[in-house]
């Protein structure tokens, strides 16, 4: 993405991702563009673009990991373009609000779209990227609207160098469901390995039981894939049907860990897991490395879309 002016890109981030900035740095001939920001004491936050920015090619990378980080996000990008930004590429390692990325019922609010049309709103005096990673809904891109350019960057390849460390050379590369299947089916050829799935039963308006595996893996090490994890309820029913059909070992690769309350503990305690495997898309799984949860970076694979934008 270079500027009108051949000057190097200039990479901004909110305070939540200055550790993803720094490892896109070291993988990119950017320059680090700086700002400040402080609370006023009523919690309003005061942001000031430090770098000038005119006419030069600009990134910036936030997530939408809260309410409140969406519009620290929101009001840098549309700050950088008012200020006259060449253009602009906003990254969001993990775009939130995947939830309600659709209307199930009457009145139902899509929040996913209507944060998509905020970001839509941000004026362009040059063009206007969106990069987001691995998202949960194949429809989320179609929701921005006004000439932004929506990116998706796929994580297949840190994901596959993951589930090798974790399987070696044969394992079975599993879904937590059928409804992951194909994609897991995807990197499942693509590391010439077995794939596998399970079926599920429902049993309630609320509740899910497991109701068969679909190919044998006893005696196999196993590893899971799944987009994102969150709580991990889906990750340890699927993980008793593999152990329950004579799984030998089981290990969890994932792109987003957002391990809200006390799941990971929840994760780890449960005796199912060798290890679970994330990238560095979202604070909360830096912040929780360990040596059951093990964390990798994405920044190259950033820079060299960037590069490529």
């Amino acid at each position: 993405m270079p500027s009108s002016n051949s000057q190097p890109l200039l990479l901004f981030s909110t305070a939540a991702y200055t550790y993803l900035k720094n490892d896109v740095l070291q993988h990119n001939t950017a320059c680090e563009g700086h700002i400040d920001v402080r609370l006023f004491p009523d919690g309003e936050r005061y942001q000031r673009i430090i770098s000038d920015v005119g006419g030069r090619a600009v990134a910036v990378i936030g997530g939408t990991i809260s309410d409140s980080d969406t519009l620290e996000l929101y009001d840098l990008a549309y700050a950088l373009q008012k200020y006259g930004a060449a253009s602009l590429a906003i990254v969001i390692p993990y775009f939130g609000y995947s939830t309600m990325e659709r209307a199930v019922q009457a009145g139902e609010i899509v929040t996913a779209k209507t944060r998509a049309h905020l970001f839509s709103s941000i004026p362009r005096t040059g063009g206007t990227s969106i990069v987001m990673m691995d998202i949960h809904s194949d429809g989320i891109p179609h929701y921005f609207e006004a000439g932004i350019r929506p990116v998706h960057l796929y994580c297949k390849p840190v994901v596959i160098e993951a589930a090798r460390e974790l399987g070696g050379e044969d394992f079975v590369l599993a879904a937590t469901d059928a409804g992951r299947a194909k994609w897991v089916e995807s990197l499942a050829n693509d590391m010439d390995v077995d794939a596998a799935f399970v079926t599920k039963r429902r049993i309630s308006g609320s509740e899910t039981e497991v109701s068969s595996v679909n190919a044998d893996v006893t005696g196999r090490r196993v590893v899971l894939y799944d987009d994102m994890i969150r709580t991990g309820s889906s990750l340890i029913g699927a993980a008793e049907a593999y152990k329950k059909a004579g799984a030998a070992e089981i290990s969890v690769v994932a792109t987003h860990g957002l391990f809200p309350n006390n799941a990971l503990a929840r994760l780890q305690s449960c005796g199912l897991f060798r290890k679970i495997v994330c990238t560095n898309t979202h604070p909360n799984a830096v912040a929780l490395a360990s040596e059951f949860l093990m964390v990798k970076p994405v920044g190259k694979l950033i820079a060299d879309t960037l590069v490529a934008l």
